[in-house]
């Protein structure tokens, strides 16, 4: 299943109490429980103004109507082509 990198601007995201992001969670779970299998939440970052989030969808469209069903912003949506990190550097070539 294809990943996702979503940019939600969120003005103020950095300083939402537990209590918030534990309602923002459950909004979103709910909303994924209800779309199916074909969209999961990996896990998000939260920054002062911005929340990143990485799903692992079917298509852009899933992302994008989980956003809306969850009245959450989606200001960027990019699927990802490749991950790359430390380990890459060590990695022998074909």
């Amino acid at each position: 299943m294809p990943q996702y990198v979503i940019e939600r601007e969120i003005p103020g995201a950095g300083s939402l109490t537990p209590e918030q992001l534990k309602a923002i969670s459950q909004t979103s779970c709910g909303v994924l429980n209800n779309m199916g299998p074909e969209i999961q939440w990996d896990h998000s970052y939260v920054t002062a103004d911005k929340i990143y989030c990485v799903y692992n969808a079917a298509n852009e469209e899933m992302v994008r109507e989980h956003a809306r069903q969850g009245g959450f912003p989606a200001n960027s949506v990019a699927e990802v082509s490749t991950i790359i990190s430390p380990a890459t550097a060590e990695m022998a070539m074909a």
